[in-house]
């Protein structure tokens, strides 16, 4: 069994993001043909059925007035993870967003590293355990408790 990673990314750009860089991100989820920057292959051109995370695999990338948002959940190698890293912070320094923008999961783990997007770069922090409580039978937290 090979080492796989869930990779999680949500963020908006701006609508003055040069084509240039729409043509990298479009090629990275599939949608263009051509080889981009130092790059051999795309990263999140992969869909449908996730084989070791569960769920399904997406890349979009979708425009509306006020800019582009960006949505991919895949499956990462650990040999990926020098290219995730490089082009998670070109796009933190280019994105709208500040705060968390995705998350990286051992698939094996059950807390992830948060992605949080800061004066134009990226950092991952490491969410501890101890911090984690059990809500009991909820699912998610009430928000009136």
């Amino acid at each position: 069994m090979a080492d796989i990673y869930e990779f999680q990314l949500t963020l908006d750009l701006p609508s003055t993001l040069p084509e240039g860089d729409l043509a990298v991100l479009r090629w990275h989820l599939g949608h263009e043909d051509g080889e981009q920057g130092d790059y051999a292959y795309p990263l999140w051109d992969a869909r449908g059925p996730a084989r070791r995370i569960g769920g399904v695999l997406v890349g979009e990338l979708r425009s509306d007035d006020w800019g582009w948002a960006l949505t991919v959940r895949q499956e990462s190698h650990p040999d990926e993870l020098d290219d995730l890293n490089r082009i998670v912070n070109w796009l933190a320094a280019r994105t709208t967003t500040a705060g968390v923008i995705g998350y990286l999961r051992f698939h094996e783990d059950d807390v992830p590293d948060v992605l949080v997007a800061r004066s134009g770069s990226a950092r991952c922090m490491t969410l501890r355990a101890e911090h984690i409580t059990d809500p009991g039978a909820r699912a998610l937290p009430d928000p009136y408790a």
